[in-house]
């Protein structure tokens, strides 16, 4: 895989704060945002790194210093934006399932929202009028994404309004003369096909009549990052080109501007990150070689709750002859990162660096089987700097009450 990392520097860090270890590379999550930049208009498109990817505030800030915007998931998530010192209107709350009280904790903060629900809807029509405006989210009934568990769109998810019940929301916004300046649809994630987003727009352009108040179309998130070699992730240069397209053709055609938003989450970040554990084991099964880490599912849980690919190189090893292994954790469940999977001939003693762990690694990660979490480590300049330490077991009883 290709690494901007090298293996020496990735050793070194193991061995100077170490492992488990997640390690983030700054450089190249701005490169990420500069691409995408590259790409689409800047006078019609703008994009909010989706932090629920990852919510490091170290992270954050390289996020804030690239200029990027924040797309928020919970109202704490806002609550760590602000505290980074992004600006409320570079803020976008998209709520799902949440109480009515975080959505007016969200506008007392000032912050971009988008709901989710009808019900929601109505509430906020009843309390706040046209007096702040508000995006909606919209459930296209389109089938997206890498696998079920990360398409959010179809016609059985949870997420957004059912394109369906249009009459209904057209008909709260007449109740309350809502200011709907924001139609808002994600339909997963792991979109490698750019016609997924067009159908987007197509729905989009679809409801603009309904909506006159409308000025954002936002798109979600989604794309695919290439997790296994040779694999190709979303074609960013012709999804730009498309979307420039259709943003000029659809503001000509309502004699409006209209602004294109994107929130691209594992794209920012998933290749900035490694995951460093170290060969605690070695086991022989017959023909097959397991190889017991000092890690497990909760630290990385994705090979298990996504079935997951997350290519894994021997850093003490490299060009060593590949050997096939099964990678394992050390929980007291079935916590297999990869099974069959070639790896250069491995030892006890050596780490082994698991690429694209900067999304939903150590974001997902637990106190399961009271094991502590791993440590955060920043590069930035050729420099590494911890940015979060690994827990203690006094971290363990922090939030307990003393025993009587």
């Amino acid at each position: 895989m290709k690494s901007s990392l090298t293996y020496t520097q990735l050793k070194d860090a193991a061995i100077q704060y170490g492992s488990p270890l997640y390690v983030y590379h700054a450089e190249k999550i701005v490169e990420q945002y500069q691409n995408l930049l590259s790409h689409f208009n800047p006078a019609t498109t703008q994009f909010f790194y989706a932090c629920k990817a990852l919510t490091n505030i170290h992270i954050l800030k390289v996020i804030h210093s690239a200029g990027c915007n924040i797309d928020c998931s919970s109202i704490n998530e806002v609550k760590l934006a602000l505290h980074v010192g992004f600006n409320p209107c570079t803020i976008l709350y998209t709520s799902n399932s949440v109480s009515f009280e975080e959505i007016k904790e969200a506008v007392s903060l000032g912050v971009n929202i988008n709901i989710d629900s009808l019900s929601n809807l109505e509430k906020f029509g009843a309390q706040y009028g046209d007096t702040y405006p508000i995006g909606v989210r919209v459930r296209p009934n389109i089938m997206a994404g890498g696998n079920l568990k990360i398409s959010t769109g179809h016609d059985k998810s949870k997420f957004g309004i059912p394109y369906t019940q249009l009459e209904e929301l057209t008909a709260i916004q007449k109740k309350y003369a809502l200011n709907i300046s924001t139609l808002h649809i994600h339909t997963g994630s792991e979109i490698k096909d750019v016609q997924v987003f067009l159908q987007s727009a197509t729905v989009f352009e679809s409801m603009l009549e309904h909506f006159p108040t409308v000025r954002v179309l936002d798109f979600g998130g989604g794309f695919k990052v290439p997790y296994q070699p040779g694999e190709k992730g979303t074609d960013i240069a012709l999804l730009g080109a498309e979307v420039n397209q259709f943003m000029q053709k659809i503001s000509e055609k309502l004699g409006r501007k209209l602004t294109a938003w994107f929130e691209p989450g594992k794209y920012m970040v998933s290749e900035a990150g490694y995951f460093i554990a170290q060969v605690n084991v070695l086991k022989q099964s017959g023909d097959i070689v397991f190889a017991g880490i000092n890690t497990g599912l909760n630290h990385l849980i994705r090979p298990m709750f996504y079935d997951a690919y997350h290519h894994i190189d021997n850093l003490s090893h490299p060009d060593k002859p590949a050997q096939s292994y099964a990678v394992v954790g050390n929980i007291c469940e079935t916590d297999t990162f990869a099974w069959d999977r070639p790896i250069p001939s491995i030892e006890e003693g050596d780490f082994l660096v698991f690429y694209n762990a900067g999304a939903y690694g150590y974001e997902m990660a637990s106190n399961y089987n009271a094991r502590f979490k791993p440590a955060q480590v920043l590069f930035e300049n050729n420099q590494s700097k911890l940015i979060s330490r690994r827990d203690t077991f006094e971290d363990l009883l922090s939030l307990q009450l003393p025993l009587a």
